[in-house]
C-alpha cells in the first residue's frame, strides 16, 4: 500500500455539503441549490433563450445568470418555487423534522 493509499481516509457526507462544512443556514443553502439546480434544468431541457425565459418567468436576465451561477443570496425558496411554477412545474416538497444533536 502507497503512503498516498495509507494517508487517505474516506469520509460520508450527510447529503448536504453545506451542513457537512457547518453552516448554520445549511437546509436553506441546500433546498434553493436544489431548486436552481432544476430551474437549469427546465430551462435546458426546453431549450429556452435568455429572452424567452425571462418571458415565461418575470426573472430579469441577470437573475436568470444568478441561477445559473447558484449565486442565490439574493432569492428566497417561495421564489425559486414560483419560477419552476411559472416554466410548468409543480414543486413538492417533503419535510421532515429531527434533533439537531443527532438523537
Amino acid at each position: 500500500m502507497s503512503q498516498t493509499e495509507k494517508d487517505f481516509q474516506l469520509v460520508h457526507g450527510s447529503g448536504n455539503v453545506f451542513r457537512d462544512f457547518g453552516r448554520g443556514d445549511a437546509d436553506v443553502r441546500q433546498t434553493k441549490a436544489l431548486l436552481a439546480a432544476r430551474i437549469t434544468g427546465v430551462l435546458d431541457d426546453e431549450g429556452l433563450s435568455t429572452r424567452e425565459a425571462e418571458r415565461r418567468t418575470g426573472v430579469s436576465r441577470a437573475d436568470s445568470t444568478r441561477i445559473r451561477n447558484v449565486r442565490l443570496d439574493r432569492f428566497t425558496i417561495d421564489r425559486l418555487m414560483t419560477v419552476l411554477n411559472k416554466l410548468g412545474k409543480q414543486v413538492d416538497l417533503q419535510i421532515d423534522i429531527a434533533s439537531a444533536r443527532g438523537d
